[in-house]
């Protein structure tokens, strides 16, 4: 992975690192001679067994625990990548994608919004502050296609589709008080495509050949896609491939 838009030695905090493409991403950039520290923010399993990884626990759930975890990385300096790759769609119980709207319960609702949107607004609001200024620096939150309200031709889904729509606006409304803040800055959503992992496991049987990717393909996807985005890019959402998704 070569990273080469960023400044040597840079500082990388991965959020969700204990999940599948979390995991994949740090393993990546724990490879990069480029990087010089790794957090791994992690509910469950440490990061990655690493000279260069240090895994932080956290719930995002709680302010204050991320609060706390955004303190520890900026104690060492200015951070050059922040990447949240946390995010449910099912849980195998009470919370399944919604076939139609006579499924929808306020309880659903109020997880997925939690998750998908509610925990990376609090990430963004401790993290922001410690990126780096006068160089690249971003900001990446896991999104999904089924976010973009121009996009929806299907329906269903319900509160994912939801909880990734308002992350898509609160990732633009971050973008532009960045702007002011930290022109060098980015803070995008990014859409994986559908990653062999727990949450894509009940849906794989309808991706087409070829389209279904390991984790780590997946890591190497979005981070090639960080890796060629400037600051003018800040404020949009990118799908695996570099292509720019529509709000």
């Amino acid at each position: 992975m070569n990273l080469g838009s960023f400044p040597d030695g840079l500082r990388a905090v991965v959020v969700g690192a204990g999940g599948g493409i979390g995991h994949a991403v740090v393993e990546l950039l724990a490879e990069s001679p480029r990087v010089a520290q790794v957090y791994g923010l992690t509910r469950t399993r440490a990061a990655l067994v690493s000279p260069r990884v240090l895994s932080i626990p956290f719930d995002l759930r709680d302010e204050p625990s991320i609060a706390a975890a955004a303190a520890r990385c900026r104690a060492d300096g200015p951070l050059h990548l922040v990447f949240v790759a946390t995010g449910v769609l099912h849980d195998g119980a009470g919370l399944q994608p919604e076939k139609s709207w006579r499924a929808l319960t306020a309880a659903s609702l109020t997880e997925s919004l939690a998750v998908n949107a509610i925990g990376p607004a609090l990430l963004a609001k401790h993290f922001l502050e410690g990126l780096a200024r006068g160089e690249k620096a971003v900001f990446a939150a896991l999104s999904a296609r089924v976010g973009s309200i121009e996009d929806n031709r299907l329906g269903g889904w319900y509160s994912y589709r939801a909880a990734k729509a308002a992350l898509h606006m609160l990732m633009r409304t971050c973008a532009i008080e960045l702007a002011r803040r930290n022109p060098t800055a980015l803070c995008i959503a990014l859409h994986p495509g559908t990653v062999d992992t727990a949450l894509s496991g009940p849906f794989q049987s309808t991706v087409p050949e070829g389209q279904l990717f390991k984790p780590r393909q997946a890591a190497e996807h979005l981070l090639h896609v960080i890796d060629s985005l400037d600051s003018s890019a800040s404020g949009n959402a990118f799908a695996w491939d570099g292509q720019r998704l529509p709000f």
